[in-house]
């Protein structure tokens, strides 16, 4: 079918689901009467109730609300993250403290432990892009307190710097690489003997520049391999690591004591570089090919509950595998089929305007709170939804969707911030927390619930 005939077929739909939006704002009669004339009296009976108990009860209409921070809880804690991390407090070098800590201070501020937990790197990441430079331009004075003996770990508490990154950075500067040149054959004098190590000052970027060879993809490979198996590619002293530098195996730097003293297959003694990359890599809460690979098998747990999810609720869909496969260039993680409708929260102003609520069947609801948004597309984030992050990252690129599919949805799985304070481009993005809403309204009239059957 043409491009051009399938976006008027979703532009019709859309028409269609927002007639039925115009329908289920009006009395519950006028919308049955539009949809269920030909069925008996019971059942327009049953389909009153239902309908007017989806216009009237919160807890069909509305989204999982209770995984939007409120304002208070989400100063407070983007606060202390930002203070921990600045600070260089000690979890960020103890994966066993990190998880004590991120425990500890979740129940005081009210908030989940993957929320705090993605908030806080959200704060590093911006943290790192800050300081990052200033660690990078001193680097060959890194590897010069390494080869006297200073530890990767102890470096990086020192420089308030990821232990996984400053142990990478002593790699590609010390050990032998793959694409790496003798330096005799570089006209580049890269010989630090003793003398030189004691306390030279000529130890900035420009000999980080000189000493540093470029990254090639072969390169980059090798040292991401390093970090995740130390003993099986630097094990060997004498061959992973640089002549001039093999005299800094002999420096004791206190490495930790449950690391394993030798190599089991040929009884071989593990050089120390391999021994403090380890104890760097296992160290560090947040990067490292481990932290790296959860957060892989997490965003792919939580794409494939998403698409569980709509199958049970029978809501057609197209996945972003079958997306690429057509060659489409932005792919959301998921293109509905048809444009649906959804009742959501309406963003709060910073200051509302205090009004008493009605009395409904035993419960107070305002009426006023939802609105009926149209969407064409669900992105899956599995992390916490702070302004910064949506800011600068998600929002841009969701707006690409918007532009070639039309409105969608943003589903934080661990929470966002208040969504007085997230962009929503011009009301083309929902944005919700926790999980899908419990509701949906199909172009044909039906509502479709997580029970996966059509409700009324």
């Amino acid at each position: 079918m043409p491009q051009v005939q399938k976006n008027w077929l979703r532009q019709c739909a859309c028409v269609i689901v927002l007639t039925h939006v115009q329908f289920a704002r009006t009395s519950p009669e006028a919308f049955l009467s539009t949809t269920d004339k030909h069925q008996n009296t019971s059942a327009m009976s049953r389909h009153y109730s239902a309908v007017s108990n989806a216009a009237r009860n919160p807890t069909l209409t509305a989204i999982m609300s209770c995984h939007e921070c409120s304002s208070e809880s989400y100063d407070k804690a983007e606060a202390w993250c930002r203070e921990a991390v600045s600070a260089g407090h000690g979890m960020l070098f103890s994966t066993e403290l990190f998880a004590t800590e991120m425990t500890r201070v979740s129940r005081e501020l009210g908030v989940s432990v993957q929320a705090l937990n993605s908030l806080f790197r959200n704060a590093h990441v911006t943290h790192m892009k800050r300081t990052s430079h200033s660690v990078r331009n001193q680097t060959m004075r890194h590897v010069k307190s390494y080869l006297n003996g200073t530890s990767i770990l102890k470096l990086a508490k020192k420089c308030n710097y990821p232990p996984a990154m400053m142990a990478r950075f002593i790699v590609e500067n010390v050990a032998v690489l793959p694409t790496r040149q003798h330096p005799s054959s570089t006209g580049i004098n890269t010989n630090i003997n003793q003398e030189q190590i004691g306390g030279g000052k000529n130890n900035d970027a420009k000999s980080a520049t000189n000493n540093t060879t470029k990254a090639s993809a072969g390169t980059r490979k090798f040292i991401t391999q390093s970090l995740r198996h130390p003993e099986k590619m630097l094990g060997c002293a004498s061959t992973s690591i640089l002549p001039e530098y093999l005299f800094s195996e002999k420096v004791s730097s206190n490495i930790t004591d449950s690391i394993p003293p030798s190599i089991d297959a040929n009884n071989i003694s593990l050089s120390r570089l391999s021994l403090e990359v380890r104890e760097a890599v296992d160290s560090d809460p947040i990067y490292g090919p481990r932290s790296d690979k959860e957060r892989h098998n997490i965003g792919i747990e939580y794409e494939l509950l998403l698409e569980y999810t709509l199958k049970n609720m029978g809501i057609p869909f197209e996945t972003e595998e079958q997306l690429r496969k057509r060659g489409t260039a932005k792919t959301p993680d998921v293109l509905l089929s048809c444009p649906i409708g959804l009742k959501v929260r309406k963003k709060k102003p910073p200051h509302p305007i205090q009004q008493s609520p009605s009395r409904i069947q035993g419960n107070f609801v305002k009426e006023d709170e939802y609105e009926w948004k149209i969407i064409c597309w669900i992105d899956s984030k599995a992390l916490f939804g702070d302004v910064d992050t949506h800011t600068n990252s998600v929002l841009p690129q969701v707006e690409t969707y918007v532009h070639r599919f039309g409105p969608g949805l943003v589903l934080y799985w661990f929470g966002h911030a208040p969504l007085s304070r997230l962009g929503d481009s011009h009301g083309d993005v929902v944005v919700v927390g926790g999980d899908l809403p419990d509701l949906f309204l199909m172009p044909t009239g039906e509502y479709r619930g997580q029970s996966g059957r059509q409700l009324f």
